[in-house]
């Protein structure tokens, strides 16, 4: 008689299981990850009113592959350019919010009487809040499009980054029982180092590959070599030190940057859903229900840790960053859980021993806690506002208002930090890309030195990696950075020290990783021979030099932007001034308002909205004039609060069948601030006198005067000095206005 293999039956057994329970949550509208822990806990070694797993090993191989495949999918979702566009606000609540967390769960920890090693993975476990369960409650809620949830996913996309250098950190820590200086230090550089080499290294080839290979790759192909250019990076990460989950989510992210990301994820999203219920199950396979009276009281602690502190400590970093009250309540008030990430985290503590077995179903126990009470906080986020407003005082809410305004206004970067940003940016970069390049020649070139007795053989390796490197130290020494900042700056003889002491430092630099590639061949005097062919090679071919460095740069920016490039017709470039935000609307045949004028709707009247842009095909409106018509088809740009738009929404349904797209993109238009200045030009006239809009092909939508704020002011309303305008407008366009006695706070 045949017999199936344990790894059969237990699939079987696993998914059987999920797919009931699953079922029941689906209907009870909970989160399908709950699901899957109670069906684990069901058919897991501790439960036995129902058949049990037979081989638990198989099913952690499995799980295993989940965590991949879940971190390949944040990956996607994730990108490296999502982060820049991330912003100082989402950035700094993050931080803010991750480092108070860590230090209460530290402390939490200590409290109950664990060791330092289990309390630094308690507090690392309830900072980091779920991503999946914030998007999943922000659907079923109807609040995506709202202002503060971009917020919130800005500190998602901060959060899951540190995340991901907890779960390079904890390891070494654990390992070495304590927390010091080089413990912290040199995990941290390498994990940079390899990040910057791996995201340069794949946005320079595999865009390109994957665009030329487009044409006769259908979907089964996409999905394989997807697969395999993930578990390639898994390995390439685990060899050098990393957990698997990281490679996973770096290739993730670089694939993410390329105009087939989106249709990468799609295909992958059934395996990951698949390989990630199998994660979950197994997670709730290790705990005990039995036991879990046991724990009721640290249960009980970090749950109101999560429920409390978390927003708490969101709702401090959101103010501190400049959000007004009710923005940063909200925000806080939506990041109150736990979730995949601690999951993750606690399974990396268990697999290096480094915690305690308790502390895992504890965590789990949580996590369900917090899930079931994230729709009900984030309802309550409004109730809350309006309650806090009541019982503060007076001072303090305007306190609160004055700083958010001033903060929301960043003055002007000036010339110099513009210079230096870019200075170490670009040293970063070209230092990453040199040191790996001479990494492989110590691979490669020095055993040829050492094995071989051919001379030609030795000259030729060594010229060929010089070669290579050269274009990076021309780069590095030579290259001109922001050359009229420089040339600004040079004019300034307070600036010539420090410009001629960060051009000495790029050469120092070179120098010392030159030394660092030539030092195991330095004693041979063939070596230097090499350098002396090299350098006779580059001398007249100087400009020729810059020419292939500048051709491997553009190559660089032209997959880097390739993506945005085609998705540059998509719409809808959000931005926060006082909560509003662009929005845009395509308008149907029916519309109503198809073949009037703007000012015959009298929208800015009616639902107090701007019209920043309209596209029709490949023509773009800036601003329009307010006799421009609408025509079926139109892409309208509005800009307007939450309520502003939702009103206007509600009209075009009513008035016809409206899409509506909440997509984030570049646009030509931005929102910008300018701070009339005292002896300007335009003080005492009115927004009609000053030609603002003719100059400027920009629509002034705000004046924050004092403590006074003005929406859609009148053209007739006279401008004051110190007044600040919200405008509409192109960047380049409003900069120039800073001749004129105005102060751009782009």
């Amino acid at each position: 008689m045949n017999h199936l293999p344990h790894l059969i039956t237990d699939l079987g057994l696993i998914l059987a299981a999920a797919a009931i329970v699953t079922l029941v949550f689906k209907l009870l509208k909970q989160p399908l990850v709950l699901g899957y822990i109670i069906a684990g806990m069901l058919v897991g070694p501790h439960f036995f009113m129902f058949p049990t797993i037979g081989d638990s090993e198989s099913v952690e191989v499995w799980a295993q592959i989940g965590v991949i495949f879940l971190l390949f999918s944040l990956g996607l979702e994730f990108s490296f350019k999502k982060l820049v566009k991330v912003g100082g606000s989402a950035a700094l609540t993050a931080c803010l919010e991750v480092g108070i967390m860590m230090l209460l769960g530290y402390m939490i920890g200590q409290a109950l009487g664990w060791d330092s090693v289990s309390s630094l993975f308690l507090g690392s476990m309830i900072a980091i809040s779920s991503t999946t369960i914030i998007i999943r409650t922000f659907d079923e809620l109807g609040v995506k499009s709202k202002n503060f949830a971009h917020l919130v996913f800005g500190i998602l996309v901060i959060q899951d980054l540190v995340a991901i250098v907890l779960l390079v950190l904890l390891p070494s820590l654990a390992v070495k029982k304590g927390v010091t200086g080089m413990s912290l230090a040199f995990p941290v550089v390498k994990l940079v180092f390899f990040l910057v080499l791996w995201f340069v290294s794949g946005i320079f080839f595999l865009p390109t590959l994957l665009r030329k290979a487009g044409k006769i790759m259908n979907d089964e192909m996409l999905l394989v070599t997807s697969l395999a250019l993930c578990f390639a990076m898994v390995i390439l990460a685990t060899s050098v030190g990393f957990s698997p989950a990281l490679g996973a989510f770096v290739m993730g992210s670089i694939l993410a940057e390329t105009r087939l990301g989106g249709k990468i994820e799609h295909l992958t999203k059934s395996i990951k859903e698949l390989f990630g219920a199998v994660f979950f199950i197994s997670v709730g396979m290790m705990i005990e229900p039995a036991v879990l009276p046991l724990y009721w009281r640290p249960i009980l602690f970090i749950t109101l840790a999560v429920i409390i502190g978390q927003p708490l400590a969101t709702i401090i970093g959101a103010l501190l960053s400049g959000n007004p009250l009710r923005r940063s309540i909200q925000v806080g008030l939506s990041l109150s859980q736990i979730g995949e990430f601690s999951f993750i985290i606690a399974a990396l503590g268990l697999s290096l021993h480094a915690i305690n077995g308790q502390l895992y179903p504890i965590i789990v126990a949580v996590s369900a806690i917090t899930t079931f009470t994230t729709p009900y906080m984030v309802k309550v986020s409004l109730p809350a506002h309006r309650l806090v407003e009541r019982l503060l005082p007076e001072r303090l809410k305007q306190m609160i208002s004055s700083y958010s305004s001033g903060s929301t206004a960043i003055k002007m970067v000036s010339d110099w930090r513009i210079l230096v940003r870019v200075y170490l940016l670009q040293t970063a970069i070209y230092c990453t890309i040199i040191l790996a390049l001479l990494i492989a020649m110590r691979q490669v070139v020095v055993p040829l030195w050492v094995q071989n007795d051919n001379n030609i053989i030795k000259v030729s390796a060594t010229v060929i990696v010089l070669l290579v490197v050269c274009p990076f130290l021309w780069a590095l020494t030579l290259r001109n950075l922001k050359q009229e900042v420089t040339l600004r700056l040079w004019k300034e003889r307070r600036y010539k020290g420090p410009l001629l002491m960060l051009q000495s430092l790029r050469i120092f630099i070179a120098l010392l990783l030159t030394f660092f590639l030539l030092r195991p061949v330095a004693h041979y005097p063939l070596a230097w021979a090499a350098v002396v062919i090299v350098a006779l090679l580059i001398i007249p071919n100087y400009n020729r030099l810059s020419n292939i460095y500048n051709g491997i740069e553009d190559r660089f920016i032209i997959n880097l932007n390739d993506k945005e490039k085609l998705e540059a017709r998509e719409n809808g470039h959000h931005l926060v001034p006082w909560d509003a935000h662009i929005t845009n609307f395509t308008l149907s045949t029916d519309y109503t308002g198809v073949g009037k004028t703007l000012v015959e709707l009298q929208l800015r009247e009616r639902f107090g909205v701007n019209v920043a842009m309209i596209k029709r095909g490949l023509f773009v409106i800036n601003v329009p004039d307010r006799n421009e018509r609408l025509y079926p088809g139109d892409e309208m740009f509005l800009i307007g609060t939450d309520e502003q738009i939702e009103g206007f929404k509600k009209y075009l349904d009513l008035n016809s069948k409206i899409r509506i797209n909440y997509r984030s993109q570049e646009q030509d238009v931005s929102l910008l601030q300018i701070e009339i200045v005292r002896g300007s030009e335009y003080i005492g006239k009115t927004i009609k006198e000053s030609q603002f809009r003719e100059t400027t092909k920009g629509l002034i939508v705000g004046i924050e005067r004092g403590e006074e704020r003005l929406l859609n002011p009148e053209s007739s309303l006279l401008l004051e000095v110190n007044d600040i305008l919200w405008v509409v407008g192109n960047k380049k366009r409003v900069r120039l206005l800073g001749r004129k006695g105005l102060v751009s706070r782009l």
